[in-house]
């Protein structure tokens, strides 16, 4: 049974702490290549948000969930605030990597990313996805962007001061 064809919009999730370091994973299919979470709508109308809540979820292990206190996300590990997820309202089209393009249609050859960055605590536990990801790494944020392969990733790190709340 064949796979069916990625949809070309994805999302770009960069987790990062209040201090500005940035979460790196390596991906299993490319070692080498250094990246944030990044990752495919699963169907055309499934939300920008919701995929990268899934895409967290599925490669670091993190859950993104809807708390009501911050008593009851400090008992559960692994666990983040909804509200720590914030949608960059940034989106980059880009030429598929030619490596990847088999994973699209025929005649599909650009992507659209949309950028969202996620603040979470330096000591959250990350599980891998161990057939996506071989390893993770928590950088400054310029040395995270200098180590990433995909441009666009590169950029949006260098943002993030834009898009940190300056208190921390």
């Amino acid at each position: 049974m064949s796979r069916p064809y990625k949809i070309p919009e994805s999302v770009l999730v960069v987790i990062h702490t209040a201090k500005l370091e940035v979460l790196l994973i390596e991906r299993a299919d490319r070692p080498g290549f250094w990246q944030s979470v990044t990752g495919s709508k699963d169907s055309v109308d499934e939300l920008f948000l919701e995929t990268a809540v899934r895409e967290v979820a599925e490669e670091t292990g993190i859950a993104v969930r809807n708390l009501p206190s911050e008593q009851e996300l400090a008992s559960l590990s692994g666990h983040v605030s909804l509200e720590n997820l914030k949608d960059w309202q940034l989106s980059n089209v880009y030429d598929i990597y030619p490596v990847w393009q088999h994973r699209y249609g025929p005649d599909v050859t650009r992507n659209t990313e949309h950028v969202f960055g996620l603040l979470v605590p330096r000591d959250i536990p990350v599980v891998l996805a161990p057939r996506e990801h071989l390893n993770f790494m928590w950088l400054p944020y310029r040395e995270a962007a200098d180590k990433c392969f995909s441009a666009s990733n590169a950029e949006a790190i260098l943002m993030l001061p834009k898009y940190v709340d300056a208190r921390g």
